[in-house]
């Protein structure tokens, strides 16, 4: 273990897309750690299951969905925004490309903002950025822009919210094994170059994301804002 295990005890953790892949392992990871978890997202049936974990079904673009979550949450000491897809090409398409940034864009925006009133000095953000903040991408450009935006987002919340004490960071995730991702892994052709790109010489767990926002949402990131952390093995440095 490599935190306390009672780093967040007495805490509620707030994970949106909390129901699987990245988001799951966050919301395994501080129930761990004591914290009392609200998850949700798609599919919250199926979500692993913990006694300290509240899995939530929430639809982020149906329309008063969020307000209504919120409504039943009375006080918030992290929230941790790891809603987000990919369509892939389909992004080239004005529909897709505008469901896209709804889900990794604004919605994120919403929750920061509907969780700021339920948090007080000392809580935390965290949001999932992504390698393709710093680089586009021709198959999915809504993601690759949207993730780009988090950061900006990120830092612009950083500014805003510090006078209250809450702090703002994320995480930039390089390529991690998750149910969506193993397809692309087991396609040796496709993987194989992106595996020797990436100096740790092997892909990333959903866990080690989960650790560095643990890091980021404790005390021993006090003075750490605005901030966005690299999580890829150093695939941005080759």
């Amino acid at each position: 273990m490599t935190f306390s295990a009672d780093l967040f005890a007495g805490r509620t953790v707030v994970v949106a897309g909390g129901t699987s892949g990245i988001g799951a392992a966050t919301a395994q990871r501080f129930a761990d750690l004591g914290a009392r978890v609200l998850s949700f997202g798609l599919g919250a049936l199926m979500a692993p299951a913990n006694r300290r974990i509240e899995n939530h079904e929430v639809d982020v673009l149906k329309p008063g969905a969020l307000e209504a979550f919120f409504s039943s949450v009375e006080a918030v000491d992290v929230l941790v925004n790891c809603t987000g897809v990919s369509r892939d090409r389909g992004e080239w398409s004005k529909a897709t490309f505008d469901e896209v940034m709804a889900i990794n864009l604004t919605s994120v925006m919403d929750c920061c903002r509907l969780a700021r009133p339920r948090m007080q000095a000392g809580s935390a953000m965290v949001n999932i950025a992504s390698m393709y903040s710093t680089f586009g991408a021709a198959d999915r450009p809504a993601y690759a822009a949207s993730k780009g935006a988090i950061v900006q987002l990120t830092k612009s919340l950083a500014q805003e919210y510090a006078q209250a004490d809450i702090r703002v960071n994320a995480v930039a995730p390089g390529w991690i094994v998750t149910p969506l991702s193993r397809a692309l892994f087991a396609d040796e052709p496709v993987s194989a170059p992106i595996l020797r790109r990436i100096p740790a010489g092997r892909w990333g767990a959903a866990e080690e994301v989960a650790d560095a926002i643990v890091f980021l949402s404790s005390d021993a990131a006090r003075y750490v804002t605005g901030a966005c952390l690299p999580v890829d093995g150093g695939y941005l440095t080759s």
